[in-house]
């Protein structure tokens, strides 16, 4: 018995060096010498210690998956594919705490599994199935070498990984097998896990990278960063790359390090995923019906090429920031040529080593104007690019706010020009064929300089200008025409205020008016979701300047009407302002909110003072408190129903 101890604690440090670190410190032919030792006087003796290593060679086929429940539920995680929605995720995680951190680590792409160790023995591994409860898959998972049968801890302990299949492990497998072709590495993943023969997941070598802690019965980690730390000091496979940031830009910074990177290695992964790293503040956001509010996924849903910076030139945007654009040499990506591809900033170029003559990895997606991720290779002629001293339109004073420049005119033509044209653009008020180069035209030569001056033109002012026919004039009247008639998130969208997104403007339409919107206090503001302390003292400062309420004057005067979404006015929750809190059993949060507004309700995403009822569910949190404290109405989810007609 000593004996079989000695050889399963070699044998398991040397898979360890092997399997997990990489570096491997003995032959396979020692290990084999030893190996088969072991086997031998496991099969004398009839004994098999819990730590062998002999119990990972794949055993018979099961006749099915058990199910089994999960100690602690696993959530999936919400996605943000745009900067808006990472934005509005920092937001909410910074209204709890202003200075909270972050982690960044890779979002690999296969079948979420999580392993159960008791006294420090492995006994379990089981898919996430929904959350609450998995498919048994302890068979499979013992052909996977990437994690120890015995740990440290006593205590009992959820530990959650991505079986994945390596893309050369993946080749490799198809060119022995033609028979028998894998179509991707994700499938080849989940097929290999949850497959009933567990010689089959052996053949496949699959492999578990660990993420998470999910439940710790005693002495639990208080943040992911010890997470990590104890994963790593107890022998289960990380994925190396992990980051621990400071704030928006630290984070956004290791965004782009991933999506350059991620092309080299040999995982197949589409994101990133950020967490709020403390366990205080991930308490006090709590969690949605269907992901915890203190993470997020960020998708990578873009096509990416490799092109050469020709020139780098300066443009100033509506808020005077100027932003580095670099011409590239033609690259085909999602259907469009890219000649031109955007660097955000000074502070960006300069930390994506970003020269003249670089080669660079451009990204195209949701629309957007390409962007430059960072330099892939430098040439001997590569030629840094020199901050401006003067705004390189109207030769006005720069001033360096951050990783930012400003132009400090507020007439800067192109800054006006920039402001006319987000105005008219899809998302905003949608003038359909008026491009910035025809604004650019109209300010030269019609002298628009506000919003409400495109309701003034006629088809004379368009007289002389070369390439305006009827036809487009007429075209581009109608689309001004029709621009009148605009839902409210999109005008307050594209009027411009400081920090208002797509996400924040919808909020804020949720009050019905831009009367309303107006009226708020920044205390009010706060209180949304969506909005912080920056952002709601410019909506009060932007309501509050005379040019802009004179300017709205005039747009209602030329007769722009902005309108919110029709509502409901009779029913249970007619006339009521409704917030729902902690989980429902019957329903999810989006389709109760539903529900309350098919009644005649207002659904609310955070308790203000004009809430005038809270509907608890299941670990309700902070929303519950303040309610209370503010003396709101509360109801549970058998009155909710009740009021719903649905008992």
């Amino acid at each position: 018995m000593d004996r079989m101890r000695e050889l399963c604690e070699i044998l398991n440090k040397w898979a360890y060096e092997y399997y997990v670190l990489d570096r491997p410190s003995v032959s396979d032919r020692e290990y084999d010498k030893l190996y088969d030792e072991l086997r031998e006087l496991e099969r004398e003796s009839g004994i098999v210690l819990p730590e062998s290593p002999t119990r990972r060679v794949g055993g018979e086929p099961v006749k099915g998956f058990e199910r089994h429940t999960h100690l602690e539920r696993l959530y999936s995680l919400d996605k943000a594919v745009t900067e808006d929605e990472l934005a509005a995720f920092f937001t909410r995680v910074q209204k709890i705490e202003p200075e909270a951190e972050f982690t960044v680590e890779y979002k690999f792409d296969g079948l979420t599994v999580c392993l159960t160790y008791e006294n420090g023995a492995f006994v379990r591994a089981a898919t996430r199935g929904n959350g609450t409860e998995g498919e048994d898959v302890t068979a499979q998972a013992l052909t996977v070498k990437t994690f120890p049968l015995t740990i440290a801890y006593k205590g009992t302990l959820e530990v959650r990984g991505e079986a994945v299949m390596r893309l050369s492990v993946l080749e490799a497998f198809n060119r022995a097998h033609p028979e028998e072709q894998l179509k991707n590495a994700r499938n080849a993943a989940a097929g290999a896990v949850r497959n009933l023969d567990p010689k089959v997941t052996a053949s496949r070598n699959v492999e578990i990278l660990f993420y998470d802690v999910n439940y710790m019965s005693e002495n639990p980690v208080a943040s992911q960063t010890e997470a990590m730390d104890f994963l790593k000091r107890e022998g289960f496979k990380t994925y190396p790359y992990f980051r621990r940031c400071a704030g928006f830009d630290e984070v956004r910074a290791a965004i782009d390090e991933i999506e350059i990177e991620r092309k080299k290695i040999d995982v197949l992964t589409d994101g990133a995923v950020i967490k709020a790293d403390s366990g205080s503040v991930r308490e006090k956001l709590g969690h949605t019906d269907k992901f915890p509010r203190w993470a997020i996924a960020y998708k990578f849903e873009a096509e990416e090429a490799e092109s050469v910076v020709e020139r780098v030139f300066w443009q100033v945007g509506r808020t005077g920031k100027l932003t580095p654009l670099a011409e590239i040499e033609p690259v085909e990506l999602a259907g469009a040529t890219v000649r031109r591809a955007t660097l955000n900033n000074f502070g960006d170029l300069t930390r994506k080593d970003v020269k003249v003559g670089s080669r660079v990895l451009v990204r195209r997606s949701n629309e957007v104007i390409p962007e430059i991720l960072g330099a892939v290779s430098h040439t001997e002629g590569s030629v840094p690019v020199q901050k401006p001293a003067v705004c390189p339109a109207c030769g006005s004073e720069v001033k360096e706010v951050g990783a930012n420049l400003f132009c400090s005119n507020e007439q800067c033509p192109p800054r006006i020009v920039q402001k006319l044209t987000h105005y008219c653009s899809k998302n905003a008020t949608d003038v359909e064929g008026m491009s910035e180069a025809t604004l650019a035209l109209l300010y030269d030569k019609c002298g628009v300089r506000r919003f409400s001056d495109l309701y003034a033109l006629t088809e004379a002012s368009f007289e002389g200008l070369e390439g305006f026919r009827k036809k487009r004039i007429n075209n581009l009247l109608e689309g001004i025409e029709k621009s009148k008639n605009v839902p409210l998130d999109r005008f307050l969208y594209a009027i411009g205020i400081g920090g208002i997104g797509r996400v924040a403007a919808r909020d804020l339409a949720a009050f019905g008016s831009v009367e309303a919107v107006a009226a708020l206090t920044a205390e009010e503001l706060v209180a949304l979701e969506n909005i912080g302390g920056v952002t709601a003292n410019a909506i009060v400062g932007y309501f509050a300047d005379a040019e802009n309420v004179a300017e709205l004057a005039r747009l209602k005067a030329a007769g722009v009407a902005p309108y919110a979404k029709q509502r409901v006015t009779a029913g249970s929750f007619a006339g009521e302002n409704v917030v729902l809190t902690g989980s429902l059993a019957s329903m999810s949060r989006p389709e109760a909110q539903r529900l309350v507004e098919a009644q005649g309700g207002t659904a609310q995403s955070a308790v203000t003072a004009k809430t005038t009822l809270v509907v608890a569910g299941e670990s309700a949190g902070s929303k519950l408190e303040k309610a209370k404290k503010m003396g709101i109405p509360v109801i549970g989810e058998a009155e909710f129903l009740l009021r719903l007609g649905r008992k």
